[in-house]
């Protein structure tokens, strides 16, 4: 093990984690907002737009990132649009998250009983005030463990940017193996970067969900 080495590309991978947690960052905030709308939609049944969202979840769902952002980055110029490779690793990400985010989100929903939902239209709620203060405050709760694995799940897709030439931590330990033959360091910075990314997101979930089923059911 070359230590030296190790000391001398540690910049290069402190600079790639950056890349990545701002791309995973923008992309799992745009990812959150797009599967709480599609789980609206779909929870509700909104005619037309429900089918849409069914459509794209299924397509987003069934088709690996990594070709999701080779569309982006290499077709989209034929057509006229072109796209950075940051901007197409969040797009791609926000594409893929926003449906997983979705199903996550009306499986969430339905736990809500339908007793609830008639007791706040008695009331007088209308199905916006319906979704503010009674479904999403409980669907959120019941939904942590999932959004959370949806989260970890992204982040570690991260891991294909490097095919649309953005300098990510991938992109770095081949760059770095190709170049010096240090795959035992390269591969190690990878695993311990990562390990830094994910471990604090796993810590803060468990205990955020602690908090939340003391919330509904006490310390018992």
């Amino acid at each position: 093990m070359d230590f030296e080495f190790i000391k001398e590309v540690i910049p290069m991978y402190v600079e790639a984690t950056l890349l990545t947690l701002r791309i995973g960052f923008i992309g799992i905030i745009l990812s959150f907002i797009t599967g709480i709308l599609c789980a609206i939609v779909r929870y509700w049944k909104i005619p037309v737009v429900n089918t849409v969202v069914r459509v794209y979840t299924e397509i987003s769902r069934n088709t690996p990132l990594l070709i999701q952002l080779f569309f982006l980055y290499f077709a989209f110029p034929r057509m006229g649009i072109k796209l950075s490779g940051e901007q197409c690793g969040i797009i791609g990400l926000t594409f893929l998250g926003g449906s997983y985010m979705a199903e996550t989100f009306r499986s969430s929903l339905e736990t809500v009983g339908r007793a609830q939902l008639e007791s706040g239209m008695c009331i007088g709620l209308n199905k916006v005030q319906l979704v503010q203060y009674v479904v999403l405050p409980q669907a959120l709760s019941v939904s942590v463990p999932g959004l959370v694995a949806n989260m970890i799940f992204l982040l570690k897709e991260t891991s294909v940017f490097s095919a649309v030439a953005l300098a990510d931590l991938m992109f770095v330990a081949k760059d770095l193996i190709g170049l010096y033959y240090k795959t035992e360091e390269s591969l190690l910075l990878l695993v311990i970067a990562y390990f830094i990314i994910l471990l604090p997101i796993s810590v803060a979930a468990h205990f955020i969900e602690r908090r939340l089923r003391y919330g509904q059911f006490g310390n018992s």
